[in-house]
Order: C-alpha cells, then structure tokens, then sequence
C-alpha cells in the first residue's frame, strides 16, 4: 500500500483509510462479498485499528469519535406460528435499539431477544465485536436507525474486529434489504 492509497476523511482526521472494495483482506468475507456488489461500495472506507479498539467506546475515546457518528449492530429474533424472524438493527451508538417494544412490533412476534452470540457469528461470517450491517445473510431484515443518515460519515464494524468500514450515512438507507426507521435507537 503506498501513501497514494490512503484517503482521509475530514470528519474523522485521526483515521487515515483505505478504499474498502479495494482492501478485501481488511473484511469478513461477507463484507467483502456484498462490497463487490453493491453501487454504494464505491464510497466505503476501511481502516486498520488494534482490535482491543473495535469495541465501540474504545474505539471513540482512541481516536476522538464522537458516538453519534458510530453505528452498533445487534441480531435480534423471534417467533411467529413457528417461523423464526431474524433482523440486523443498526443504531447510532449513543443510543440502543428498541428491541422490546419497536423491533418486536416490527418483527409481529410476541418476544424478541439478541441472537446468540455464537449462532449470530456463525450465520453472518463475522467475527463478534465486527458484526456489520454489510453481508448480512439473504433474507434477514436490516433496520438502520433514521438518525445515522444524518452523520456525514458512519464508522461500522467490517466483519473482523481489527478494521471499522468509513461509510457516508446517507447511503445506509441504500444498503439491500434496509428499512429506515425513525425511533429505532432510544
């Protein structure tokens, strides 16, 4: 990688990154497969980090990013007649996602509770603490907080935990099988 390939993104200039469909080895294979196919992936970054740092609030305090331009995915689920109902919800850090009362309604379950870890890790091909809205098996809803189109710039997991996507908020609405919703963080 020569200086050249770097790009520095103005809201974050403690982050120095790469172009992400450019960089696979820096993601899940997942992440990297949906990057390969998706028109948005153009204006995905990637940045190597420690992964003691790929936890949220690690990250933030190591290079002054404020949590509102953090997004945090969760795996929630539920039943309904004996069909189990998966959904991605992806909030703005600073909040957390409303699964018992929205999610659920959303979902038309009677509960809905966190994916298990190890299953959740299993089904997307990501690493725990990486877990991204991006590869996300087919099929698996994906509920984006309405409040991260607004940042200018989202920092995601990538799938592993020793890299963050750089991902403009506006186009997390575009991402397959995303469903705005308003209140999704509280």
């Amino acid at each position: 990688m020569t200086h050249d390939d770097r790009v520095t993104l103005p809201s974050f200039p403690t982050l120095a990154s790469l172009p992400a469909a450019d960089h696979p080895t820096l993601l899940a294979p997942p992440v990297a497969a949906a990057l390969a196919g998706w028109a948005g992936a153009s204006e995905v970054a990637v940045v190597e980090i420690d992964p003691d740092l790929a936890d949220t609030a690690a990250m933030s305090e190591a290079f002054d990013i404020p949590l509102t331009a953090s997004g945090n995915c969760v795996v929630v689920s539920g039943a309904r007649a004996g069909e189990e109902r998966i959904a991605a919800c992806v909030v703005r850090a600073d909040t957390r996602a409303d699964v018992n009362t929205l999610v659920r309604k959303m979902l038309d379950v009677r509960k809905c509770s966190f994916l298990p870890m190890e299953r959740a890790v299993a089904e997307t091909g990501m690493e725990h603490g990486g877990i991204t809205p991006v590869g996300l098996p087919e099929g698996w809803r994906v509920l984006v907080h309405e409040a991260l189109l607004e940042e200018p710039v989202v920092v995601l997991g990538s799938g592993v935990r020793r890299s963050k996507l750089l991902v403009p908020g506006r186009i997390l609405a575009d991402l397959p099988g995303a469903e705005v919703v308003a209140d999704l963080g509280r």
